[in-house]
């Protein structure tokens, strides 16, 4: 699987932003999709994920903020990020898990920069 993740760009705080995340091949049945982030100088961070039954997982730093949600039609997961804050500030990555057979994929990371 090849992930393209994009949207990412300049933002001022409190503003939103739509990560997409665009898969070479059907999502459906991919098990588990979500979104990383690595700020600088800091480790990678989970941030939001989606499973095939469509339950979504997120930090608590982005709890009520970001939504994660997909379009298996477009093979497309996106990551919806409002009220954004100077410490969203990062490189998000998306990935995506499967089971049968086992692997795991990540997408080129696209820069989220918040200013304040």
């Amino acid at each position: 699987v090849q992930l393209q993740a994009y949207g990412g760009g300049l933002v001022q705080t409190g503003g939103s932003l739509t990560l997409s995340c665009e898969a070479s091949r059907n999502i459906f049945s991919i098990d588990v999709m979500g979104w990383y982030r690595q700020a600088p100088g800091k480790q990678r961070e989970l941030v939001a994920t989606l499973t095939i039954s469509g339950s979504t997982r997120y930090s608590d730093s982005v709890k009520g903020r970001f939504t994660v949600s997909r379009d298996d039609a477009k093979n497309t997961m996106y990551l919806q990020m409002n009220s954004l804050e100077p410490d969203d500030t990062a490189v998000y990555y998306c990935t995506a898990v499967t089971f049968s057979p086992g692997g795991t994929y990540w997408g080129q990371g696209t820069q989220v920069t918040v200013s304040s």
